[in-house]
C-alpha cells in the first residue's frame, strides 16, 4: 500500500537534491561576493531548503493528481511502468535542465531566474536564438539527458514498484492534503519565501528557489505603488513638488529661454550596455574605446551621470519620458504608455521629424508601440533589405549596418529641409557579443571586450562619415548608454554599476567641456533642448545640468527597489513602505562602500524621495485612468 507515492516522494528528492547542488555551484563561483560566515551560510543554506521544499509542492501537483486517477490495475500493467519511466526521466530532466539554465542566468546576471527570465520566456525567439549563439545548447542537452536517465537508473527499484494496492479513497484524501499543503504555501508565502537573511544580495539570491522566483515574477512583475510603497498625502507631495520642480498635478513645467530656438537636428544614440568602466577616460587600460576616450575631448563630456535602471526599456523611459523609475515594470513595457509627457511630442511640435531606428524587431519589449505613441515614426530590422544588411544576430543587424541606415535616413530628412530627431538604438554590445570579421583585432564572439571595441569601432566610423555630410554642421550628436554591462552586485543597488557616459558632440556650436556634476539618464534631453533653446510645457523631471541652479541627485532603481542618491547618501524605498539611508563612504569604477552609521532618516528627506517616486506614479496612473474615461 502507498507504493504508488513512493515514485512522488523520490521525485521531491530528485527535485531538492538538484536544487541543493544548483544552489552548491552558484555560491562556488561567487564565493568573494558572498558573505561567508558560518552563521550567514547556515541561514542561507537553511532558507535555501525551505524554500525548495515549498516549491516542490508545486512541483508535483501534476503528478499528485495523476497518482490519484490512477486505477490499480493500470498503475501495475507493464505499460504504465514504461509510462512512469518516461515521467521520471523528464521530471528529472527537467530538474537537472533548470540547474544549469540557472548557472547560466546567474552568470549573465548574478540573480536567480527574476522578470527578466520573464521576458525571456515571452520572447522566445530572440532568448532562443541568443541562447543556441552563445552556448553549446545541444551538448547541454544531450549531457542533461544521460545524467537524468542515469538518475532514473539509479534509482529504479525505489521508483518502479508495482504492487501498489492503495484504494480510491485514500489516494483523494492524500492528493487533498496534499493541495491544502499547496494553497497554504500559496496563501502564507507568496512573493519569494524567507529571501532576506543577509544584508548581502549574493547570500539573498542564493536562498532563493530558481523556479519558484520565475514564477513569483511573473506575477508581480508590476507593483502598485500607493500599496507597496510610504506615501504621504497627495496634496503635501504635489505642495512640494511645486517647490522642487515647478509643476504639480495642475500646471505643467513651463521652460522658456531669451533667446528663439535653434533648430538643430539631434542625432541621439544610444548605445547597449556602455558602462562608465569600460571607458579609458574613466581608467580602463583595456584599450577598448579609443574613438569614445578621444570623443570626450571633443564633446561636453559628462562623467558623473546614472543610468534609472538595469534594461534598455529604463533607459528608453528615463531619456524620452524624463521620469523617475517607477516600481514594477518599465512604462515602455506597459499596455497603456502614452499618457505622460515625451521628448518626442515636444519636438514634433517644434517641427521636428522624430524617427526611432532600431537594429532589431521592435516588437521586442515593447518599443514600437511606445515609440510610435510618443511622437515618432519607427524603422526597425524588418525596414532593412536584404543589401542594407551585412552581418547580424539574433538581437540585430550590426552597428554598422545601423549607422549606415541612420545616414540613409538624415539625407532624406535633409533633402526634406525639416529638422530631424533620430533616436539610434544599438545591440551589438550584447551577447552572444558577434560582429563582422576583420573590424577590431579581437575576435568576434569573444567576450565583452570585444563586442565594447566594436561598438566603439562602428560609433566612431559614424562620426567620420557623418562629417561628409551637408547636415553635419547643424547636428547635434547625443551618446549615451541605455544602462550599464551587468547588474550584479553584492548590494541591491550598487551605484558603481549604474554609471554611465554621456556625451553632446557639436564643434563649432558646443564648446567641449567635462562636467563632473551628479547627474541623472533623466536630465539627458533637457539639457539638449536648453542648448538648443527650445522651451516647453510638460511634467518632465529632469532638469538642465548645465543650468547654474542645477540641483546634484540622480534616481537609479530595480523593479523593487527605488534609489535616491544626493549630497553622498544613497536613500531607497522597498515595497514594505520603508525608507533607508546609506552613506556613501568610498565609490569607484568596480565597487561601492556604503556605511550604515547615518541610518535615521529626517522626515525632510523622507518628503523629498517619496514625493519624487509616488508623484511619478500619480501622474501614469492619473493618465491610465484619464484614458479609460475618453474611451467611448
Amino acid at each position: 500500500m502507498y507504493r504508488r507515492y513512493r515514485f512522488v516522494g523520490w521525485m521531491v528528492v530528485v527535485f531538492l537534491t538538484a536544487s541543493f547542488v544548483t544552489r552548491l555551484i552558484l555560491t562556488a563561483v561567487s564565493l568573494d561576493e558572498l558573505d561567508q560566515t558560518p552563521r550567514v551560510l547556515l541561514k542561507t543554506f537553511g532558507a535555501g531548503l525551505l524554500n525548495d521544499i515549498v516549491t516542490a509542492t508545486y512541483y508535483v501537483i501534476p503528478l499528485m493528481i495523476y497518482m490519484a486517477l490512477v486505477p490499480i490495475r493500470w498503475y501495475q500493467s507493464r505499460i504504465h511502468r514504461m509510462i512512469l519511466v518516461a515521467i521520471a526521466v523528464t521530471m528529472t530532466f527537467v530538474a537537472v535542465f533548470n540547474g544549469v539554465s540557472e548557472y547560466f542566468f546567474w552568470d549573465e546576471f548574478g540573480k536567480r531566474f527574476n522578470f527578466i527570465a520573464v521576458d525571456y520566456l515571452v520572447y522566445t525567439h530572440e532568448v532562443i536564438r541568443n541562447i543556441e549563439e552563445s552556448y553549446p545548447v545541444k551538448t547541454l542537452l544531450v549531457t542533461a539527458f544521460v545524467v537524468s536517465a542515469a538518475i532514473v537508473y539509479a534509482l529504479r527499484k525505489a521508483l518502479f514498484a508495482q504492487d501498489d494496492t492503495t484504494p480510491l479513497r485514500t489516494r483523494f484524501v492524500i492528493t487533498g492534503l496534499w493541495m491544502v499543503l499547496l494553497l497554504t504555501a500559496f496563501t502564507f508565502i507568496d512573493k519569494q519565501p524567507l529571501a532576506r537573511v543577509s544584508s548581502n544580495v549574493f547570500n539573498n539570491e542564493l536562498a532563493k528557489n530558481g523556479t519558484y522566483a520565475l514564477f513569483s515574477a511573473f506575477r508581480h512583475n508590476e507593483l502598485d505603488y500607493d500599496t507597496f510603497y510610504k506615501t504621504l498625502p497627495l496634496k503635501k507631495v504635489m505642495g512640494r513638488l511645486k517647490i522642487m520642480e515647478g509643476f504639480d498635478d495642475i500646471t505643467p513645467k513651463r521652460v522658456r529661454f531669451k533667446q528663439p530656438p535653434i533648430r538643430k537636428n539631434i542625432v541621439l544614440i544610444m548605445v547597449e550596455s556602455l558602462s562608465a568602466e569600460y571607458l579609458g577616460v574613466f581608467g580602463n587600460t583595456e584599450g577598448w574605446t579609443p574613438n569614445l576616450d578621444a570623443l570626450a575631448k571633443r564633446s561636453l563630456f559628462f562623467d558623473n551621470l546614472f543610468a534609472t535602471g538595469t534594461r534598455t526599456v529604463r533607459g528608453m523611459e528615463a531619456v524620452t519620458l524624463s521620469v523617475p523609475p517607477t516600481p514594477g515594470r518599465s512604462i515602455v513595457k506597459r499596455p497603456v504608455n502614452d499618457v505622460l509627457d515625451s521628448v518626442g511630442k515636444v519636438l514634433r511640435h517644434e517641427g521636428y521629424a522624430n524617427t526611432f531606428i532600431y537594429a532589431g524587431h521592435g516588437y521586442f519589449d515593447n518599443m514600437n508601440d511606445f515609440f510610435s505613441k510618443n511622437g515618432f515614426e519607427v524603422i526597425d530590422r524588418t525596414d532593412f533589405n536584404d543589401k542594407e544588411i551585412h552581418f547580424a544576430n539574433v538581437w540585430g543587424v550590426c552597428d554598422e549596418d545601423l549607422y549606415a541606415k541612420t545616414l540613409k535616413e538624415a539625407d532624406k530628412a535633409y533633402r526634406d529641409k525639416r529638422p530631424f530627431f533620430f533616436y539610434v538604438m544599438t545591440t551589438s554590445n550584447h551577447r552572444p557579443y558577434t560582429y563582422p570579421k576583420g573590424r577590431i583585432d579581437i575576435p568576434s564572439h569573444t567576450g565583452r571586450g570585444g563586442a565594447v571595441k566594436y561598438a566603439d569601432y562602428a560609433l566612431g566610423e559614424f562620426l567620420k562619415e557623418a562629417k561628409r555630410k551637408p547636415w553635419f554642421k547643424d547636428t547635434v550628436f547625443v551618446i549615451v548608454a541605455d544602462h550599464n554591462g551587468g547588474s550584479a552586485g553584492k548590494t541591491s543597488l550598487p551605484l558603481y554599476r549604474y554609471r554611465i557616459p554621456l556625451f553632446i558632440y557639436a564643434p563649432g556650436f558646443i564648446e567641449p567641456a567635462r562636467i563632473g556634476k551628479l547627474a541623472s539618464q533623466i536630465d539627458v534631453m533637457p539639457t539638449v533642448l536648453a542648448l538648443l533653446h527650445i522651451g516647453y510645457d510638460a511634467r518632465f523631471y529632469g532638469n538642465d545640468i548645465l543650468n547654474d541652479r542645477f540641483k546634484q541627485r540622480a534616481f537609479i532603481g530595480n523593479y523593487q527597489k527605488l534609489g535616491y542618491v544626493k549630497n553622498g547618501y544613497l536613500y531607497y524605498l522597498t515595497p514594505d513602505k520603508q525608507v533607508h539611508k546609506k552613506r556613501i563612504d568610498a565609490l569607484g569604477l568596480h565597487s561601492v562602500r556604503y556605511r550604515n552609521a547615518d541610518a535615521n532618516v529626517s522626515e525632510q528627506e523622507i518628503e523629498e524621495i517619496v514625493t519624487y517616486y509616488q508623484s511619478a506614479a500619480y501622474f501614469y496612473h492619473k493618465g491610465v485612468e484619464r484614458k479609460k474615461d475618453a474611451q467611448p
